[in-house]
């Protein structure tokens, strides 16, 4: 029975891991719902600091900001967002492999990449790649924390606005659903022109604008002309403005990061464990055969022991 003994131990090895990943995967279901929540309370925010810039945007048509301005350097700088932890599927490999890709593509056109890591994984992978990585945020945990962010963004940011870079794409995986989520790399500057996200409801209470309706010529269409009142200057608002709309898409990016990654996790345990449970199955019903051929045998020894007195 040294056989039945040896799969006895393996049912319990496989047993114990399969209540591993049957707690992970509840954990992750938990994460899930609190990060897809925290992921939809950033959009707003983001949505109506690009309607405001937006706005101010067409209201000083002659200021152009350094985030809308292109440059012709060789180099091109990208922010690549993964997980800290493993055990979340493919979601890790999709992504670098995207981003190897386009690296890939850069240096087939003569560019050089400048890079910031966020997120344990993507830190070690562009490590082992050679690629040059500026600054990096790792162990960010399950709530990403906006002045975590900033200070390596800002390094690539700053490097734009001086011209060392040419482009800037964001690197993530962008949540769909539970059972999908698709790698992006979004261009992220120069800024394409700004458009409100939709379509503007407009209100009689503005804090510190006038708005003035004019019905312009035959097709009676309503023009609306933004006066604000800037404090201290236009170029200091629109400035900050839209250095938060940028800091703001790499939040939400890093919202949605973390979104699917706990998503992925759940799916991938939960597959962990129907295929631990098939597992221990298929041992069991081997265990069942073995003893079952044991108990034949020693019957037969008997049978033919007792036939040969």
């Amino acid at each position: 029975m040294a056989a039945g003994k040896e799969i006895r131990g393996k049912i319990k090895s496989v047993e114990n891991t399969r209540k591993i990943t049957k707690a992970m995967e509840m954990v992750s279901t938990s994460k899930m719902r609190k990060a897809q929540e925290r992921m939809r309370a950033a959009r707003p925010y983001s949505e109506k600091v690009l309607e405001i810039a937006t706005n101010l945007g067409r209201a000083n048509p002659e200021y152009v900001h350094d985030f809308m301005r292109t440059n012709d350097a060789k180099s091109v700088g990208m922010i690549v967002v993964t997980s800290d932890k493993g055990l979340a599927g493919g979601l890790n490999t999709n992504i670098l492999r995207a981003v190897t890709s386009k690296i890939r593509d850069l240096q087939n056109q003569g560019c050089t990449t400048k890079t910031v890591a966020i997120g344990s994984k993507g830190l070690a992978f562009l490590n082992r790649m050679g690629a040059p990585v500026l600054a990096h945020a790792v162990q960010l945990g399950d709530t990403p924390h906006l002045d975590r962010l900033i200070g390596p963004v800002k390094v690539l940011l700053d490097a734009y606005s001086k011209g060392e870079v040419s482009e800037v794409y964001l690197c993530y995986t962008r949540f769909i659903n539970t059972m999908q989520q698709e790698p992006v790399i979004q261009r992220l500057l120069p800024l394409q022109r700004l458009e409100a996200p939709r379509a503007q409801v407009v209100s009689a209470d503005v804090q510190g604008t006038q708005l003035e309706e004019t019905h312009a010529g035959q097709g009676g269409k309503r023009v609306l002309s933004w006066e604000y009142i800037y404090e201290p200057d236009v170029q200091t608002v629109i400035d900050d403005l839209l250095v938060r709309y940028v800091e703001s898409l790499i939040y939400v990016a890093v919202a949605e990061n973390m979104a699917s990654e706990q998503s992925a996790r759940t799916v991938a345990m939960k597959a962990a464990s129907d295929n631990a449970k098939r597992v221990i199955d298929e041992f069991k019903l081997i265990y069942n055969k073995t003893r079952q051929a044991a108990i034949t045998k020693e019957l037969s020894e008997i049978v033919a022991g007792a036939a040969a007195v």
